[in-house]
Order: structure tokens, then C-alpha cells, then sequence
């Protein structure tokens, strides 16, 4: 059992935490709780370590950890006092686990006729990218591509606030004319959200083939995705806001083309 917070193996998965320029040196990432865990491993992301809290693990933890354990994964239990190097804060999760880091290529995404794709570009907090990933997966999504400069997708943020469907919903990362070109090869069609839009997103078409663009509040879109986009869409604002949280105007978007493809 590990017992002091010095523990070399623990302070490295601490850092993981803590640090993007880990995570991308070395090739890990790190995932908090069960549920999230379990996804991850169903959807055949490598689990290299996993930290059990010793005495306070729930069944469905520990009975998880020796399902991996038997399979060769790394399974260290940790003393209550030492777990908290590496857990979140008070959360109530009582394991944690370290993985590869998943490829990030657009060739990882090999979206079905007629695609449905979001575009994600310079969105800063792990949050909002973490409740577009929950709504494009309870949609159905086949694919969300991250562009620009952001958070990083796989920061602990991010798969804690998805809840875990970071896994479940074909990633990529891309800079935006590389996703532009990308999406013209493959003859989808990009529709992009700007506030100075002349139609309401309503008017948009989102049955068929097509990749939604949505953009950081304080910055909006890039140049790039604006002059690649064939249709640009707005939501109507009648009150003082001039914009709506990202993650909003993505869940209202994605729910329009899921209405709009019911309908065929």
C-alpha cells in the first residue's frame, strides 16, 4: 500500500493533474472516478495505472480495479491521507486512473452519410468543453473536433465535467484551416454560429451532411472557419445578453439538427 504523499509513482500521476505540458510530454492523461473510467476502458483506451483509495473504495470500485488488475493493469492501493496527492479536492470518487492519451487525427474520425460533426474552436474553459461533449453525445454526434487555442480536451476538467463521454465521442484536434479543408474533402458542409448572422438558426440546414461551428464567447470564430462556413447562423437575443454561454448555443444547435433530421 502507499502511504506517503512522496511516493514517486503518485507524484507523477499528481502532475498530470496539474499540468498540460505533462500530459502531452508524456502521453498520459488522467481520469477521475468510476463511471468515467469504465467508459474510457470500454471504448478501448489503454489504462496503464489505477490509485484505489484503501478502506473507503465502494464494491463496484474495487471489483473494477481487480477486473483490471487481472489484466495486467497496475493497481495500487493508497492510504486515505496520500490518495488526496492525486484525487479532486473533496469528490467523492475513491479511484483514479491513469491512460494513454487517445490519437487526436482527423483520420480518427470516420463520420457515417449524412454526418452530423461539431467544431469547437478556442473554447478556454474545461467546463463549457465538457457539456458540449455530454450534448454531443446524448445526440449522437459522430465526431467533435477541437481547434484553435483552448483548453486542453483532455485535462482532468474536461473529462470530470463531461462525465466521461470525452471517451464515447470520436475526438480530434486540428488547427482551423486544417479542418476546413478537411471538411471540403469530404463534402460537408460547414455552418458556422456568428451573432451578425443573417438567418436564425432554424432556417439552417442541418438534415443533411454538415459540421456545426461554434466559437468562444469574447472571440467568435476565426477568419478561417467564417470564410470555409456556407451558411452562417444565429440565435435570436431579446433581452440585454448579446451572446449565449458556447456550450448553450451548441446544445440548441445540435438539438435543431437532431429535430430537423427526425423530421425526414
Amino acid at each position: 500500500m502507499i502511504t506517503s504523499t512522496q511516493n514517486p509513482r503518485l507524484k507523477a500521476a499528481a502532475r498530470l493533474r496539474e499540468s498540460t505540458r505533462e500530459r502531452e510530454r508524456s502521453g498520459q492523461i488522467l481520469i477521475d472516478g468510476l463511471r468515467a473510467a469504465r467508459l474510457a476502458d470500454e471504448r478501448g483506451i489503454t489504462l496503464i495505472e489505477i490509485f484505489l483509495a484503501a478502506d473507503r473504495a465502494s464494491h463496484e470500485e474495487a471489483e473494477f480495479a481487480h477486473r483490471l488488475a487481472a489484466r495486467g493493469v497496475v493497481v495500487e492501493e493508497v492510504a486515505p491521507e496520500a490518495f488526496r496527492k492525486v484525487a479532486y479536492g473533496d469528490a467523492p470518487d475513491h479511484l483514479v486512473a491513469v491512460a494513454q492519451r487517445p490519437e487526436t487525427g482527423l483520420d480518427h474520425i470516420l463520420p457515417p452519410k449524412p454526418a452530423l460533426l461539431v467544431v469547437v474552436e478556442g473554447v478556454e474553459k474545461p467546463g463549457n468543453l465538457g457539456a458540449i461533449l455530454r450534448t454531443a453525445d446524448a445526440v449522437g454526434v459522430h465526431g467533435v473536433i477541437v481547434s484553435g487555442p483552448g483548453c486542453d480536451p483532455f485535462g482532468p476538467n474536461v473529462v470530470r465535467s463531461s462525465r466521461g463521454t470525452l471517451f464515447s465521442v470520436p475526438l480530434a484536434v486540428a488547427e482551423p484551416q486544417r479542418v476546413a479543408d478537411w471538411l471540403y474533402a469530404l463534402n460537408i458542409p460547414l455552418v458556422a454560429a456568428t451573432p451578425d448572422a443573417e438567418h436564425l438558426y432554424t432556417a439552417a440546414p442541418l438534415a443533411g451532411p454538415c459540421a456545426i461551428a461554434v466559437g468562444a464567447e469574447h472571440a467568435g470564430l476565426s477568419p478561417e472557419l467564417r470564410a470555409a462556413a456556407s451558411f452562417h447562423l444565429k440565435l435570436p437575443m431579446r433581452g440585454a445578453a448579446d451572446s449565449l454561454n458556447v456550450s448553450v448555443t451548441c446544445a440548441v444547435l445540435l438539438y435543431e439538427a437532431l429535430r430537423q433530421r427526425a423530421a425526414l
